[in-house]
């Protein structure tokens, strides 16, 4: 109705302007054509409805762009609610019997957490839950340092069954999607994303360049070689009462946080060459026949206890009296 009464006004404006330009014209110069007189003032009347035409076309697309905004609301919202249903449908599968599903609904996990940010620590989070799950394996009692030596389809051990071998592909999937999902190299997320592998068992364990914030593997039990060369972790890095059967390749990571290896057992090499730590630093004597790389300590790093059988270098190297006021785990 709005609409109407202004072009009804627009028009009559027009008329107006075009008879009084008009008038006004042949009285200024009685001389000059009456068309030329007439023209100015249609060309004037015309002008008024110009005007009318544009405020029209912008009245009509800040309506279009309202109505796109508010479309693009409603289709945000719908993706947000199938993506809550893929969520919610993927972890209820992750308790299928058949492993294929279970691999299947991790992988759906790890695709929502790459096209839809906000659930990728709580993707990450459930993928750390299901390696917490209690679980073993007959190779885990051997061979833990030899990565040649797959703990797949070794039939002629009679104490390995079809099962244990399905579960183990089913958790390597879960290590691998963790890694890929964590930023490294060239990409711009600066999440502090955390894992939480509290006493779970971990089978070649691989992080190598990865960022993120905390690292908690209390009581976790890592079998082969784990590598976590060049990892880059801003709060605490926490191994208590951890074992690592197979070789540790910390080398080049950085440990900002700090690191606890309170209760921590290495049965293998363990290679800190150009790995740095601040915060503070809690390690436990190693058996002699356990290899230990230099360590640099960055400084103000603080110290739980004499770093023995551990080779330090940097400017935080451990004082002559230790502080018993550090971070605990």
């Amino acid at each position: 109705m709005r609409g109407r009464w202004l072009l009804v006004a627009s028009v009559l404006a027009a008329i107006l302007v075009t008879i009084v330009t008009t008038a006004v014209l042949i009285m200024v110069d009685p001389k000059q054509p009456k068309a030329e007189a007439i023209k100015t003032g249609g060309l004037a009347g015309g002008a008024i409805v110009a005007l009318y035409a544009l405020w029209l076309n912008d009245r009509r697309r800040r309506t279009e762009e309202a109505r796109h905004e508010l479309e693009g609301q409603r289709l945000g919202l719908e993706s947000e609610k199938v993506a809550d249903e893929r969520f919610a449908r993927a972890v209820e599968l992750l308790g299928h019997d058949a492993d294929q599903v279970r691999v299947g609904a991790m992988h759906v996990l790890a695709g929502l957490a790459r096209t839809t940010p906000r659930y990728k620590q709580t993707v990450l989070s459930v993928l750390c839950a299901y390696l917490r799950r209690p679980f073993t394996h007959p190779s885990f009692d051997e061979k833990a340092d030899d990565p040649d030596q797959a703990y797949f389809g070794e039939k002629e051990r009679g104490d390995v069954e079809p099962e244990d071998d399905r579960e183990m592909t089913v958790r390597m999937t879960a290590q691998r999607l963790i890694t890929d999902l964590l930023p490294w190299g060239s990409d711009p997320d600066e999440t502090q994303y955390h894992l939480d592998l509290t006493a779970a068992n971990l089978s070649y364990f691989r992080l190598e360049g990865r960022r993120f914030g905390r690292l908690v593997a209390r009581r976790a039990q890592f079998y082969g070689i784990t590598a976590f060369r060049e990892i880059v972790l801003t709060k605490p890095a926490l191994f208590s009462g951890g074992t690592f059967h197979g070789r540790v390749d910390f080398r080049d990571g950085r440990f900002e946080g700090g690191i606890s290896f309170q209760d921590t057992t290495f049965k293998s090499k363990v290679d800190v060459t150009g790995a740095k730590v601040g915060t503070f630093l809690h390690v436990a004597p190693q058996p002699p026949d356990v290899q230990i790389g230099d360590l640099e300590v960055l400084a103000g790093t603080a110290f739980r206890v004499d770093p023995a059988g551990w080779r330090l270098t940097g400017d935080g190297q451990a004082p002559a009296g230790l502080d018993d006021h550090v971070q605990q785990d």
